[in-house]
């Protein structure tokens, strides 16, 4: 299983409205960068990703899994990008902000710290480990 970074800022899309989409999830549109294109297309369902709250809040806030694979984004009327379909699978007790993260040396490459701007990311199996268990889960 591969894992993910999904970027959002609340006041367009947060963690509770995606805990809201219950089960059935939602789609994973507007992504209009060809690097975050090209992680969308890699992913698979089953995959884990962090949602993380951009610009405001700048912490990873909760789990999702994908539920459908990449396919045609409705929102871009060029046609050239797709989405994914994702659902919330648990919150973290504890939010892992983006200070603690570049404060913690093992993740001194993570995209997050590296390439900030990319919304969706790819995150290691090490790095997952470690936000898990410094937001208080398993993973």
């Amino acid at each position: 299983m591969a894992h993910w970074l999904y970027k959002s800022e609340p006041s367009s899309w947060s963690w509770q409205q995606q805990l809201d989409a219950g089960e059935k999830g939602t789609f994973w549109s507007g992504v209009r960068n060809h690097s975050a294109k090209l992680n969308l297309m890699a992913m698979k369902p089953g995959d884990h990703g962090f949602f993380y709250h951009s610009n405001e809040g700048k912490a990873v806030v909760g789990i999702v899994e994908v539920i459908k694979a990449y396919y045609p984004d409705h929102t871009d009327p060029t046609g050239k990008f797709g989405m994914v379909d994702i659902k919330a699978v648990e919150s973290l007790p504890t939010p892992v902000t983006l200070d603690a993260i570049k404060a913690e040396p093992t993740l001194k490459d993570m995209v997050l710290v590296n390439n900030s701007r990319l919304s969706v990311q790819p995150v290691t199996d090490e790095e997952w480990r470690i936000i898990c268990r410094m937001g208080g889960v398993k993973g």
